[in-house]
């Protein structure tokens, strides 16, 4: 066992299983919330008291949420006798037993990670910026919940597929809920010893349940996985873009695939989607058939969503089958959202970034290799023939003409041939270290920049002890 991967599916309970699912979801919620209250609590206590010990894991919630919910604090009964004598009995939290116990601990486990996010992003050295963990609404959010899986050393997991027919799940104290989809893959891996179900995640979106199993599976077949000969194969650019979705070529601008058509699901989704934005807007917030209508946007949403994820899907199916080696260039999507701002609504829908998450995961399941050129590496402005560098135009301009050597080649072909090239020059790890273009090692030219004086005609800075200084220009 050595990967993970999720298998999801589309639920379809019975009523009586809705109202235990919305039960489990609102369960899970409720405890996140209650376990934020009692950490920004004991940080108010803490600012009086410097002994007071602030909870910041997972397990020191779950521990504190599983005392705090049969105490006092979470419920209590006073009974009246006819006498007029009133007697205290603590109850703790009354429907607690109703709801599977682990969806209080997964969700201790979640605010867990979301205040370690936050507690990293507070120090000097920390590069991204998070905020203070938010209570969980019950509106404007997708509700879920999650549940671990059990393997008793006598019976079966807790969670398992087809039980009663093909096409179900059994989930602990849900029961045996239907699918809609098809089941079997997953059910031969396990059965074969090949996969077994970890965990459960199930989330409600506006009307729709679905499954999420995460999935601990073994490696891939060695039939499926790289050739040997892998170090002697060639490096594979891909370059994509709008005009053509996505080109692949070697360094010698050979082309070795080409997807020309891509659905463009989100434009061609836009007669449809304007209809359902103006429902929406037609009716008063806060009613029943205003929900109603955000339920059908959000169905052809989803259908936008699914039609582009099986297109990317299928594209990236095809390269990691038949390339080992494949390089991809990392793009700055502000700023073309800033430069092409009609291309905005193209760019989202093209979701290069998704196709980048694909053949990363997918590479490295097969044993290959994914390189990721510099954003600012010019592959559309050298020539794959002799390097040159020149600006060929706006987006407009498909071909690419070299006033140096004369070449002529397709500008989308070239960028690929480009990115190939690329990767052999960064190919072994020495490579990663140094600066192509100054032949030495890349250090940090602003931490060394200090005032001082000109130097004059042939003069040259004295090298420093243990610092080797390289000429400028490279």
């Amino acid at each position: 066992m050595a990967r993970y991967t999720t298998f999801r599916f589309t639920l379809d309970p019975t009523v009586e299983q809705r109202a235990v699912l919305v039960r489990h979801v609102g369960a899970s919620r409720f405890a996140y919330n209650e376990c934020l209250r009692m950490v920004e609590a004991a940080q108010s206590a803490r600012r009086k008291d410097a002994t007071v010990v602030v909870p910041r894991t997972g397990y020191d919630l779950i521990k504190r949420f599983a005392v705090w919910k049969a105490s006092e604090d979470a419920g209590r009964v006073f009974h009246v006798a006819p006498s007029g004598e009133a007697t205290k009995q603590v109850t703790g939290l009354a429907w607690r037993d109703e709801v599977y116990q682990q969806v209080f601990e997964e969700a201790a486990v979640d605010l867990g990670r979301a205040l370690k996010a936050w507690w990293d992003s507070q120090k000097s050295d920390a590069t991204t910026t998070v905020g203070f963990p938010r209570r969980r609404r019950r509106r404007g959010q997708a509700d879920a919940f999650r549940v671990r899986n059990q393997f008793p050393k006598s019976g079966r997991p807790a969670i398992r597929l087809g039980d009663l027919r093909p096409r179900t799940v059994r989930l602990p104290r849900i029961g045996v809920v239907g699918v809609r989809e098809d089941t079997r893959r997953l059910r031969r891996m396990v059965e074969k010893g090949r996969a077994r179900i970890v965990q459960a995640t199930v989330t409600l979106k506006r009307t729709r349940w679905t499954v999420a199993l995460t999935v601990e599976a073994a490696d891939l077949h060695p039939e499926r996985r790289v050739r040997p000969d892998v170090a002697r194969q060639p490096w594979i650019g891909i370059d994509v873009g709008l005009s053509a979705y996505a080109v692949a070529a070697t360094a010698d601008a050979t082309e070795v695939a080409r997807v020309d058509a891509w659905p463009r699901a989100l434009e061609k989704a836009q007669p449809r989607l304007r209809r359902r934005h103006r429902a929406v807007t037609r009716k008063q917030k806060g009613s029943a058939r205003r929900r109603r209508a955000v339920a059908q946007l959000s169905k052809e949403y989803r259908k936008v969503r699914a039609v582009r994820d099986q297109f990317l899907h299928d594209v990236s199916n095809e390269l990691v089958q038949t390339h080992d080696k494949l390089v991809i260039e990392k793009l700055g999507y502000a700023g073309m959202r800033r430069t092409h701002p009609h291309l905005n609504r193209a760019v989202h829908d093209a979701s290069w970034s998704r196709f980048a998450t694909l053949l990363e995961y997918k590479l490295d399941w097969r044993g290959g290799r994914l390189l990721v050129a510099d954003q600012y590496f010019p592959s559309s402005k050298t020539c794959s023939g002799c390097k040159a560098v020149r600006d060929v135009g706006g987006v407009a301009v498909r071909t690419y003409v070299c006033r140096a050597c004369g070449l002529v080649i397709d500008r989308d072909l070239n960028a690929a041939a480009n990115l190939a090239g690329w990767a052999e020059l960064h190919e072994s790890a020495e490579a990663w270290l140094r600066d192509p273009h100054a032949e030495g090692p890349v250090t940090n030219a602003r931490g060394r920049e200090r005032a001082g004086r000109s130097l004059g005609s042939g003069e040259t800075v004295p090298e420093e002890a243990g610092t080797r200084r390289w000429p400028r220009g490279g």
